[in-house]
């Protein structure tokens, strides 16, 4: 038996299982079950996605399990990557997850219904790289839609705004799902048949209306799905009011998803197409970017934070993905498969320390009951080794050594900055812009997650939650471990997965000419002459500050200190944590450079006293920077709909004659175009 094959059956077989010893086991045992069986399917998932990257390939057709269309599996290294990643954060949340239910009792991630649906999900990301067909596509790409929704709305009953994220997340996703519909129908109607290898056969024959057409739809569809601006309205609502394993698996894995469809479609299936598709996807990547971090660095909810800098990291990778097209639009492929390389290697590294960064935020959450980074603070020694473990994700978030996160915008860098000697103005218009928009993000996401380190883990606590915290317990620990273990090994050896991105860049459309190779120690460039060992410059860095520390210490004698001495504080006494910065005063300087883009609104509203206006009773200050993009598109657009239901309500009179004559004149006006149009 092919062993891709048998890790998928082994996947779908403990995701059967998860779910039905979620639906019928007591509340102790479901949760442990339940757990196992979805770590189960995350290491099935994983192997076949290592063993599909290492260059084995599998398909099938099961044409009794869907009516009509049947069941078609058609696997390649690209699915293989995004395989693998998806099996890899399900086995360690799924760990985490064990510990962080068993806190929630039979409620919340502990329910019935969310240990049910659990596994599904888990086997849902892991299969929808697997489809061959438009049908089954779209059957897993709805299971995951609907068993992310249900998790999500986890904890409605503790809280009213999961039901509002609930709302908004379903009707977003369903409007992509409806995108995806009309597009595939489109595609499939044009090229003579549903499956991906007809699909590939008839996107040549297509007049490029129609091939434009497809794309833009299905961009918008996994755009949204990726969490890209202005499609992301649903992310920073959804990510924080999920349950943090959830919320884990959704930005470090369904949010991939979207950019496996994005990839799939306009590289494999569509074969590419002119340079007006990638121009407008770097837009929305760049757009991503900035936008994403400028709204996280805003942000006091820990969560919210860590949302928005989802939509910050899928920008870049849309970058990349933009820019592959257009190198290939432009015939340099060499070129082309370093930048979709590079994507898909920052693919792989967020998912690594997003899921580290949710865990740790929900291990504070379930040690504090709190996400406000302006309620926080003292965590470092109340929690070290969360601490600890989120400072090394937020290395990764803001690409520095010896973070992940830098070794891919590295290569991101790398092939746009070479790609300038492209013939082309839109070229050399476009590639300076994005290389600016890299780096304005890279830099306002250090100040991100320096707010979020400095205020939440090393001020004082601002409040008994937090000075009450406890360290989270060993399952949990042990799940945010593994994935620690997948951020450093990515950090330093990123080399070891060289030659399965070659593989996946292959299998995406773009000639493979190696475009990154490496035996673990060195990542080499092949067609643009650089290399980069991460492991040595982790090793110089670590000898710079132990220098640098060293050097006081030698250079000058050491004193005694009186140990009963106190420093001069000018009478003001000892600090307290209301003379600490707060995550909202670390922000406002950098509100005030983008206020032109930020909009944000305050008000103060001042109360008299009855006996006379001169005397003050109450001031009141209110300051809040809002969404700009929900604000000014989805704000307006909700209240025109509900205008118009209010509206249409007229027509609902309860009179039986006014429905049946709604009908008559219906069938009327479709019987006259039916004719017309025949």
């Amino acid at each position: 038996m092919n062993l891709v094959s048998a890790a998928l059956g082994a996947a779908v077989a403990a995701g059967g299982a998860g779910a039905a010893a979620g639906a019928g086991l007591p509340v102790r045992w479901r949760i442990v079950t339940a757990g196992v069986c979805t770590a189960g399917v995350g290491v099935a998932g994983g192997a076949a996605g290592v063993a599909l990257l290492g260059g084995r390939r599998w398909s099938a057709e099961l044409p009794g399990l869907l009516p009509l269309a049947g069941v078609r599996v058609e696997t390649d290294a690209l699915s293989g990557l995004f395989m693998a990643v998806a099996g890899a954060v399900v086995a360690a949340v799924a760990v985490y997850g064990i510990g962080y239910a068993a806190g929630h009792g039979p409620h919340g991630l502990g329910s019935r219904t969310a240990q049910t649906v659990l596994p599904l999900f888990a086997l849902s990301l892991v299969l929808v790289p697997a489809a061959g067909s438009v049908s089954t596509f779209l059957v897993l790409w709805e299971l995951m839609a609907l068993a992310s929704l249900l998790l999500v709305l986890a904890e409605h009953r503790e809280r009213p705004a999961v039901r509002v994220a609930g709302i908004w997340y379903a009707v977003m996703t369903h409007l992509g799902f409806v995108l995806l519909l009309i597009a595939f129908a489109l595609f499939a109607a044009q090229a003579g048949g549903e499956s991906f290898a007809a699909l590939r056969a008839g996107a040549s024959g297509m007049s490029p209306t129609v091939k434009g057409l497809i794309f833009v739809l299905t961009a918008a569809a996994f755009g949204s799905k990726a969490g890209a601006v202005p499609l992301h309205a649903w992310l920073p609502r959804a990510h924080p009011e999920a349950p943090s394993p959830v919320s884990a698996l959704m930005s470090a894995a369904m949010v991939n998803l979207g950019i496996y469809g994005l990839v799939r479609t306009g590289f494999d299936l569509l074969g590419g197409g002119p340079s007006w598709w990638w121009l407008g996807l770097i837009a929305l990547g760049g757009l991503s970017a900035v936008y994403g971090i400028l709204q996280a660095a805003m942000a006091s909810d820990l969560k919210r934070l860590l949302a928005y800098s989802t939509s910050e990291n899928m920008g870049l990778v849309l970058i990349g993905a933009g820019a592959a097209g257009l190198f290939a639009a432009s015939g340099d492929g060499p070129l082309a498969a370093l930048a979709l390389a590079a994507a898909l290697l920052h693919v792989v590294n967020h998912a690594a320390f997003k899921a580290l960064l949710f865990c740790a935020a929900g291990s504070v959450l379930r040690a504090t009951a709190v996400r406000d980074l302006d309620r926080l603070g003292g965590l470092r020694t109340r929690m070290p080794v969360t601490a600890a473990l989120f400072t090394l994700a937020a290395l990764g978030a803001v690409a520095l050594p010896p973070g992940n996160g830098f070794i891919s915008e590295w290569l991101l860098l790398q092939s746009l900055i070479h790609g300038l000697q492209v013939p082309g103005i839109s070229v050399a218009v476009m590639l300076p812009l994005a290389v600016a928009m890299i780096a304005l993000s890279a830099g306002i996401a250090a100040a991100v997650f320096v707010k979020a380190l400095g205020v939440g883990f090393f001020a004082r606590p601002r409040g008994q939650q937090a000075a009450d915290a406890r360290e989270s317990p060993p399952l949990m620990l042990a799940g945010m471990g593994l994935l620690a273990t997948g951020c450093a090994g990515l950090a330093l050896v990123p080399g070891l997965l060289g030659s399965g991105l070659d593989r996946a860049v292959l299998a995406a459309g773009l000639p493979g000419t190696q475009a990154v190779s490496g035996g673990g120690l060195k990542l080499r460039l092949q067609d643009v002459s650089a290399s980069l060992s991460p492991l040595w410059v982790v090793a110089a860095l670590t000898a710079a500050l132990a220098l640098a520390a060293a050097l006081p210490a030698l250079s000058t004698k050491r004193r005694r200190r009186r140990k009963d001495a106190k420093v001069w504080d000018c009478g003001g006494g000892a600090p307290t944590a209301r003379m600490a910065y707060t995550a909202t005063s670390f922000a406002e300087p950098l509100q005030r450079v983008f206020d032109d883009v930020l909009a944000p609104e305050q008000d103060v509203n001042v109360t008299h006293t009855r006996e006379s206006t001169y005397l003050v009773e109450r001031v009141r200050f209110q300051h809040r920077v809002p969404d700009r993009i929900e604000h000014r598109m989805y704000e307006p657009l909700l209240a025109l709909l509900a205008r118009v239901g209010q509206a249409a309500r007229r027509l609902a009179g309860g009179s039986v004659h006014l429905y049946l004559g709604y009908g008559f004149f219906s069938l009327v006006a479709l019987l006259l175009v039916l004719a017309v149009g025949w």
